[in-house]
């Protein structure tokens, strides 16, 4: 996973840039020399910036197979999308429960949306609270969820995806002695948390 802070800030170079553009836009892996000429820079300035985007997880690399002996160049290519918001939003989990809910139960959808809310937060676990940018903070017996990782549609929809969050939030908790709820406050997530996680 891209951490969006150390995204942000090695994107911020324009030669790391215009390499990871150059990179993303190829339908294959691309080896050091190809990205070099392609964006006018020195094989070995070229290497440096493509190993730094590996590094924070914007390019991923392998070894390209070659015929023969000899080492295989190491090629670098762009697996996924790279969203970065500060504060962290994660629209995609809720796409993949509607998505997961109309494909299952046309017929109720609510219901099953709900239900598929509620085993994709078990699936997730408590542990994963903070990392999906909820930003969890105690505040005396209740957990406070200081951001909302579905902010613009929670303001667009608020009681069908207020209502969601609760279950994805509820499901995350299972088989802990907490309990999600409802508990909205101006400038945070409308699901609080009470109890020991």
């Amino acid at each position: 996973m891209v951490d969006p802070w150390s995204a942000v800030t090695t994107l911020a170079d324009a030669s790391r840039r215009a390499l990871f553009d150059y990179v993303r836009r190829q339908d294959h892996a691309v080896s050091r020399e190809e990205a070099a000429d392609a964006t006018g820079m020195s094989r070995g300035l070229a290497a440096f910036h493509l190993d730094k985007l590996a590094e924070v997880g914007l390019l991923s690399t392998r070894y390209a197979a070659t015929p023969g002996r000899g080492r295989s160049p190491k090629v670098y290519f762009a697996p996924v999308a790279v969203n970065v918001s500060i504060p962290q939003r994660h629209y995609e989990i809720l796409a993949r429960i509607l998505a997961g809910a109309v494909a299952d139960e046309p017929s109720n959808v609510e219901r099953a949306a709900h239900r598929a809310a509620h085993d994709l937060g078990a699936a997730y676990g408590v542990g994963a609270l903070d990392g999906l940018g909820f930003e969890p903070e105690r505040r005396g017996d209740r957990i406070v969820l200081r951001n909302c990782p579905f902010q613009e549609l929670a303001q667009a929809h608020t009681e069908l995806i207020c209502a969601l969050n609760l279950s994805f939030v509820a499901g995350m908790l299972q088989g802990s002695p907490a309990r999600a709820e409802l508990a909205p406050q101006p400038g945070c997530c409308c699901v609080a948390v009470t109890g020991t996680v």
